[in-house]
This record gives structure tokens, sequence and C-alpha cells, in this order.
């Protein structure tokens, strides 16, 4: 098959730059459908202008693109080492090419192998059919949205909405609280998918499974398609909205499954998709490899950019928003002046640190001076020109909460006064910028291509041995805008909603389906 390889390149890189028209119709509802002069609708007009730059660029829709995951259904006879090995090609080939981000650690070492191969990666699960195509499909499903899954073994109390026991009721109960514990961190409004019964681990991938259905799909099975349209009607009624910010959309697809389990276990699993919902598939000749036909690509490719908002503005509904320009070194004056709900415009620099560059400060000295710098939770795709320059391919910001055992102490110990992410944090870091003076800034989540734009210069790079993603890249950045969301007086709009949205969830405790 000579254009096996090629035709998996090019799954890649369209998986990777180019949304399906079934989840940018989806994106098109909850944009209309927002209240106009709101964060979420600033949030959702941010995304549909990432999606249009990604399309014109060719280049990741997301920095973070994930665990490359192939589903391949293949003639009998058809040689699946020599499949196997044009995939691993494919990908290498297309990481090279800045399409994908080096993804793939050592879980012992923590090394970053560099092209997205090693041990387990990328994914590849082949099935036998007797039709005479072979039919692959992708998703890239991103480490801030992975996770977010979560499995329930039934019966199980659930927080706000009590006992779920091994009914289609308690099912009902453990998707919803799946959408609530999800909140912003998971880069909503999201799709999910549900895998019920099975063992652990036959479960999620039930659940992951589903996600590759179009969002239009209807369920076969009544009860499921029921619960589908329950779910998908009730969860936006939680208020978490897009990114975490309140709104109306908080979800925007629900497939469920199921399979036979042991009489001694009930798994529900939920396998949550952030809005970049990144899979495409191909028909391929099965004696070429050539493409025949692309999955996903219905009509013509729906241009988010015209959707108007059918919902104005009202007293109710429209946030007041001040507007704040920033440049390092940032005064601790310059912080106190700040509040949730301000929107902070940067220039000048700010700099990368994700996981490991915050457990490495802990005992170390920084690299450079962070009194009164920008932290960025970011870990961007990067490609380095002919004469050794670096240049920013994709460049949103990862979830914050994991840093949460590093961020306050290290904010306090080398003078920090700006931490930029998405998700928000815990009570610690809240804390400790009320008692240091800083902020928490929450970028919109998967917005890679419209935040690459504002970075106009990599000004150099420290700690590049713990991989690209890892690495504290000095950036060089004009207009970059991110909300205030954790201020020095108290404030969190995270742990806002989180409390406002347990309070809905409530009303969903009373049996539905009997």
């Amino acid at each position: 098959m000579k254009n096996f390889e090629e035709s998996m390149y090019q799954l890649i890189v369209e998986t990777s730059t180019n949304l399906p028209n079934d989840v940018r119709r989806a994106i098109a509802k909850a944009k209309a459908k927002e209240n106009a002069g709101t964060r979420a609708a600033l949030s959702l007009s941010t995304i549909t202008e990432n999606i249009g730059m990604a399309d014109e660029n060719v280049s990741p829709i997301c920095q973070d693109t994930g665990m490359p995951t192939f589903e391949v259904k293949v003639p009998v006879g058809v040689n699946q080492i020599e499949m196997k090995k044009a995939i691993y090609t494919a990908v290498e080939r297309a990481t090279k090419d800045t399409k994908l981000r080096p993804n793939s650690v050592d879980s012992l070492t923590g090394k970053n192998s560099g092209n997205n191969l090693g041990e387990g990666t990328p994914v590849i699960h082949f099935e036998q059919w007797e039709k005479d195509v072979i039919d692959v499909r992708l998703i890239l499903k991103g480490g801030g949205c992975e996770n977010k899954n979560i499995q329930y073994s039934l019966p199980t109390e659930l927080e706000g909405l009590g006992r779920a026991g091994r009914d289609l009721d308690g099912i009902r109960k453990c998707i919803m609280h799946s959408v609530y514990q999800a909140q912003g961190q998971g880069c909503s409004a999201g799709f999910i998918g549900v895998g019920i019964g099975g063992d652990r681990t036959t479960s999620y991938s039930l659940a992951k499974e589903q996600l590759f259905r179009t969002v239009d799909d209807v369920n076969e099975n009544e009860d499921l398609q029921k619960l589908e349209g329950y779910v998908l009607e009730n969860a936006n009624k939680l208020g978490i909205g897009t990114m975490g910010f309140g709104g109306e959309a908080t979800l925007l697809g629900c497939k469920i499954g199921t399979m036979n389990r042991l009489p001694a276990s009930f798994f529900v699993s939920v396998a949550y998709n952030c809005w970049a919902y990144r899979r495409l598939g191909v028909v391929l000749d099965q004696e070429t490899g050539a493409i025949q036909e692309w999955l996903y690509k219905d009509g013509e490719k729906v241009d988010l950019t015209s959707v108007e908002q059918e919902v104005a503005a009202t007293e109710d509904s429209a946030e007041e928003v001040r507007e704040v320009v920033l440049e390092a070194p940032i005064t601790e004056e310059q912080i106190r002046e700040l509040k949730v709900g301000d929107v902070v415009i940067i220039n000048g620099m700010m700099h990368t640190g994700r996981d490991a560059i915050h457990h490495h400060l802990m005992d170390h000295d920084a690299p450079i001076d962070l009194n009164g710098q920008v932290i960025y939770h970011c870990g961007p795709v990067m490609m380095k020109d002919e004469q050794g320059e670096w240049h920013v391919k994709a460049a949103g910001p990862t979830t914050s909460i994991r840093e949460e055992p590093y961020q306050g102490d290290i904010m306090k110990k080398f003078g920090i006064r700006a931490v930029i992410g998405k998700g928000g944090m815990g009570p610690k870091t809240l804390k400790a910028l009320g008692e240091h003076g800083g902020v928490y800034l929450n970028a919109i989540g998967g917005a890679a291509q419209y935040y690459a734009d504002c970075i106009k210069k990599v000004k150099g790079v420290d700690l590049l041995d713990f991989g690209i993603p890892e690495a504290m890249w000095h950036l060089e950045v004009e207009g970059f805008a991110a909300i205030v969301t954790m201020d020095s007086h108290g404030n969190s709009l995270h742990a806002d909603v989180d409390k406002s949205s347990l309070e809905k969830l409530a009303q969903f405790k009373e049996p539905v389906f009997k």
C-alpha cells in the first residue's frame, strides 16, 4: 500500500487543524444563543476566530494535540504490522512539521521522546471486517479534557445528588455529576461519551468510542436516546458555561453506549472532550492505501465567523468590563487594583511554566529574574527555522489546577505577580494571591492560534532538557488578553461558579426514569 503513509499524514494534519462540520454546527448554535455582552459570549467569539485562524494557517487548533488515537478497520489479510509502522512514520513526520506537539513522555523519567513515539503511543486499535476497504478514524484528545474523564462504580453517593443506584436513574445522576465536576477545566463547552457496563478497562474504552459518533447521531436504543436528550438539555441548566465563566452553553453533545457486565460490577465511565473536538476519518483503497472518501466532512464547511447572536444583551445579562493594560515588571499596587471580571491586556514579556518548571522551581533558582513577571501555563508548539530561530506555531493555555501544590509558594519565592492559565486554581493559590499581591488570569482554552498571533518574538528558552512543552520559553507579546478570575481580594469566579452549579445540580436529585 504505497499511499497509506501519506494518507495517514494527511489525516493527522486535517484532524489537528480542521474541525469537522458537526462540531462547527454545535459551536455555532451555542454562539448564537449565548447572551451578548457576557464573558461567555466573548469566549465563544474568540473560539470561533481561533477555528478560522487554524484553517487559514493549517496549524493546530489547540497546542495540546493530545494522545493520537487511531481506530482502524481492515479487510482480512491486510498486513497490520506494516500499517502500524506507516502510522508511526506519519506521526513522527507530522510532529516534525509542527502539526502535532511532542506529547509522548516516559512515565518514570519524565523524558519527552520528541517525536510522539514511545511505549503505548500513539494508540492504535485494529479490527477486522468483511468489507473491501480500510476505515481509519483518528481522535486527538488533549490532556486537559482527558484529566476530567471519570468513572463511577454503582451504587454510590454523589455530591448534590445523593444515592445513585444500579438503574437508569443512577446512570443519569452519574452523567450529570460528571459534567458538574468538569467545570471549566476541560475547556467547556464540551462533549461527553459515556460507557455503561463492561469491566473498568472496557467501560472507559466504550466511553471514548462514543466520541466517534457524530453530534447529530440518534441512538438506536430508545432508553439511551431519551437519556442523551435529557442530559444535553439539563446539563446546560447548571450555569457552568463556556470556560467555566457561567453562561448558557456547558455541554454540546452527549453519546451513550452500553455493554454487558459482571453481576458484581456496574461501571459508568465518562470520556470528556473539550470544544476543540478533533476527530476525522478516511476510507482507503485496500490495495493502494489512497484516500477514497473523507468522513465527518459533510457539505460545505460551516463558517463560524458569520454566525450572529440571536439573544441580545439585556440589563440582567450584560457584564461590566473594565480593561487594564499591563507590562512587566508589574507592581503590587497595580495588582491590588484589579478585580474579578477585569480584562487585562499584556504587552511586553511573559514566561511559560508548566508541571516540570513548577516542580523544578520549588528547589532551584529561576533561570531568570522573575520579580514582577508573568508566568503563562502553556506548552507551546514550536518550530526552529534554518537560522536557528524559534517560532511559536500554537500557544493556548493549559489547565492550571495541576500547579495548585506549587503556585502560591513559587509566586512568593520569586515575586511573580500574575499567572495566566485556564480553569482556575484552588484555595491555596487564592490565599497566596491575597498575601503576596498576585492575580490569576484566565485565557481562553484551546485558542492556540489566537494567542500565538499575540506572540511577536521568542526571546529565548531555558530548561529545554525538559522537552519543548515543559521548557521555560521567554516570549514578547502584544495585545495578549485574559480575564481576571481570581484576585488579591479573596474573590474567585471559579469558586462562585462551582458553588452555584452545585446548588443547581441538586434540582436533579429526584428520580426521572422509572
